[in-house]
């Protein structure tokens, strides 16, 4: 078991992350595997891990709205999306020997254990990881701030958010190479610059319940356990910069 900064943390991944090198939206199972990769190598350290997947992979509640359907209907079916690839991310943990549980905010007794604050933190006890799908159970949230409020309320030393860049930048760096990354900002900073590290009730809660927030790259291999170790990964978000 090798040394780690934290012992509970709350790993929150957009479900765009699961689609693969071609983004053509569903799960590529080669991506869920190295994900599920990772996140074991972090397992093994005997870091407590909770995990909240997006749905955006199979379908936004948003998107929906603007399709014809309305807004309250799309984001259920948002957090339907949220259940399967929680199951999905379950089934290859536990391919690789990680014992996991999927805890869903809509009740599903065959698919999942319903959500229960001290069950979860039980779970995490006994070294399971615990992915919490169907966002809040609410429309009108996202999954940045049932991330925010699991971490809350289980906790974590800190939230990881895992994108597709290695941190928060000034501007969007595939569109200005001049872009800077920086290396620690305040919640006070995320609100009033509109930086979209998460939204604002996520950042809101965060800096509410004192969770620090790590935004860095999960495409690069062995992040996630250079983030458990306190590396200099990413942007972190704190009350103080």
């Amino acid at each position: 078991m090798s040394q780690t900064q934290y012992k509970r943390v709350l790993l929150k991944l957009s479900g765009q992350a699961l689609e693969g090198p071609d983004s053509r939206g569903g799960i590529d199972f080669g991506t869920l595997g190295a994900f599920a990769g990772e996140v074991a190598q972090a397992h093994a350290t005997g870091v407590q891990i909770g995990l909240v997947i997006g749905g955006g992979n199979i379908l936004r509640g948003a998107t929906a709205a603007k399709l014809g359907v309305d807004r309250v209907s799309g984001d259920y079916m948002g957090m339907l999306a949220t259940v399967i690839n929680a199951v999905a991310i379950r089934a290859a943990l536990e391919e690789r020997g990680v014992p996991a549980r999927v805890m869903s905010a809509i009740e599903m007794h065959q698919v999942a254990e319903p959500y229960v604050q001290r069950r979860a933190i039980r779970h995490l006890d006994k070294g399971r990881v615990v992915i919490f799908a169907a966002g809040t159970g609410n429309p009108y949230f996202t999954t940045d701030t049932a991330a925010a409020l699991r971490a809350a309320e289980i906790g974590a030393d800190i939230l990881f958010k895992a994108t597709k860049v290695d941190g928060v930048y000034d501007s969007d760096p595939e569109h200005n190479p001049d872009a800077v990354r920086y290396k620690r900002l305040t919640y006070g900073q995320v609100l009033v610059d509109n930086l979209r590290v998460m939204d604002a009730a996520a950042i809101a809660l965060c800096r509410d319940n004192e969770v620090p927030v790590l935004v860095f790259n999960l495409t690069k291999p062995g992040t996630i356990l250079e983030a458990l170790r306190g590396d200099v990964v990413g942007t972190l978000v704190t009350d103080d910069a």
